[in-house]
């Protein structure tokens, strides 16, 4: 094969691999997150501002705003929305992650370190209990369960088989975390 249709093999196998869609689950804000607010030539209502647990935010003009099941870029619109009605034109708002406290889980149990944990990204149930030490002596490693509370506010239990996903058999049920989830361990 020619030094070219190498070349150009390559270059189309990297064009193929850059173009193909990247699928992960986009940040939601959390209670507890630091969110930088910019708005754009209002130098006076650009600000940083906390979430407060109950999902929301305060800022001038646009009082309080629902962060709650919205990525920072629904939170800017919905800024830019509460805004329009005391400007000319709507404006421009960029909202930024500055730290994401409120993106953590539990570990309670059987575990050498149980506690919360600040997650930075994905996170499944085996790097969970792995933050946390590992399993103690004394866990029942096959009872273990995921506390989950949806966003109307009932409960699930997710079942986890440690044993099975440690020999490979069962690997789906290594679900990945979702913020304020509770890994039991009893």
């Amino acid at each position: 094969m020619s030094y070219h249709r190498i070349k150009r093999a390559v270059l189309s196998l990297f064009l193929v691999l850059f173009s193909l869609p990247v699928i992960c689950a986009p940040y939601l804000v959390n209670p507890g997150d630091v969110l930088r607010i910019d708005v754009w030539n209002e130098e006076s209502l650009s600000r940083e501002v906390m979430v407060r647990p109950d999902g929301f935010i305060s800022l001038p003009m646009a009082g309080e705003i629902d962060t709650s099941n919205s990525t920072p870029t629904q939170v800017g619109e919905k800024i830019s929305q509460a805004l329009a009605s005391y400007m000319k034109d709507a404006p421009r708002v960029v909202v930024s992650l500055v730290d994401v406290p409120g993106n953590k889980i539990f570990v309670i149990g059987k575990v050498v370190r149980p506690g919360e944990y600040k997650i930075t990204s994905d996170t499944d149930v085996m790097q969970a209990l792995s933050l946390a030490g590992g399993l103690n002596a004394f866990a029942a490693e096959n009872d273990i369960r995921i506390l989950r509370r949806e966003a109307d506010g009932t409960q699930t239990a997710i079942d986890f088989e440690y044993a099975k996903v440690k020999d490979g058999s069962d690997l789906q049920s290594n679900i990945i975390l979702r913020s304020r989830d509770v890994v039991v361990v009893p």
